[in-house]
């Protein structure tokens, strides 16, 4: 994979990041104990735990709307055939209820119920669509309101933290899912735990990711690709150059499957097998765990 030095020259941050920056500088030229905070990637370049959260907000502020589009741009449309067989293994049954997190645009909550209700001709399940944008929530009501789900219990929408699901009782939930979101958390070992603890004894926790491609032909198609259409295409379709340059570095800074499988069984998850399938060469993957 592409290495920080290989697109340094390429990779701009948000406005936002700028923004943190410059009140970091005056900070520490006012406060120097600022220095010795903790710090974690954002994409990447280095900020403080502290900043990141907002700088992801603003990234998903931006993009919420072109979101979906840009998705299909991202994987050249193969998302939606990853979607489908990451609710095909999930395979949920009648009155589950589900907690898809950053799952603010609805995209996996609708595949659920449709799942639901076209395997089993089931209408008890339930989804509740949990994201830490507001605007990524908006879209996912939007999108519900043109289908028979509208203004039923089967689907609620919550934002919040992925580190903090303070409002989901514990051993409430049957299935938790995150698709494309949890390499943007902050602390992924406390999204981890939350899954866990909001789980119940029998539950499982699924996560779709994009990852890292071993084999090294298609890794340097894939860098090229990245690094050089995305953000490209992002200025295009959703005139935002900087916020997919950043979610293509965030892939690269996310851990490589059997290492976040690993995190997966220290957060007291049991793993079958190797804990993860690869799709399309490892572009992404699909994890999972169960809580016994």
């Amino acid at each position: 994979m592409a290495s920080p030095s290989r697109t340094a020259g390429f990779s701009t941050m948000t406005k936002v990041l700028h923004q943190h920056n410059n009140a970091a500088n005056n900070s520490n030229s006012n406060n120097s104990t600022t220095s010795s905070q903790p710090e974690t990637h954002f994409g990447f370049q280095n900020v403080p735990e502290s900043m990141k959260e907002a700088l992801v907000k603003q990234v998903f502020a931006n993009v919420a709307t072109k979101y979906d589009i840009m998705n299909d741009v991202m994987s050249g449309g193969v998302h939606r055939l990853w979607k489908d067989h990451f609710m095909r293994t999930l395979a949920p049954t009648p009155g589950t209820k589900l907690l898809d997190v950053a799952g603010g645009t609805g995209d996996i909550a609708m595949r659920f119920l449709d799942y639901c209700k076209e395997t089993h001709g089931d209408s008890t399940a339930q989804v509740t669509v949990f994201d830490i944008n507001p605007n990524m929530l908006e879209v996912g009501k939007e999108r519900f309101t043109k289908t028979p789900y509208h203004n039923t219990s089967q689907v609620s929408f919550m934002e919040g933290n992925a580190e903090n699901l303070e409002h989901i009782p514990d051993n409430s939930m049957d299935a938790y899912t995150i698709a494309f979101g949890i390499r943007n958390c902050t602390h992924v070992d406390r999204v981890l735990k939350e899954a866990y603890r909001v789980l119940k004894p029998g539950g499982r926790f699924m996560c779709l990711e994009f990852s890292k491609v071993e084999n090294p032909v298609i890794s340097k198609v894939y860098d090229v690709f990245s690094f050089d259409v995305i953000p490209t295409m992002g200025q295009i379709v959703a005139n935002d150059r900087d916020s997919y340059q950043y979610l293509v570095e965030s892939i690269r800074k996310f851990p490589p499957q059997k290492e976040f499988a690993k995190m997966i069984k220290d957060a007291g998850f049991t793993v079958m097998g190797q804990g993860y399938e690869d799709l399309t060469f490892g572009v992404a993957a699909i994890h999972s765990g169960f809580k016994l």
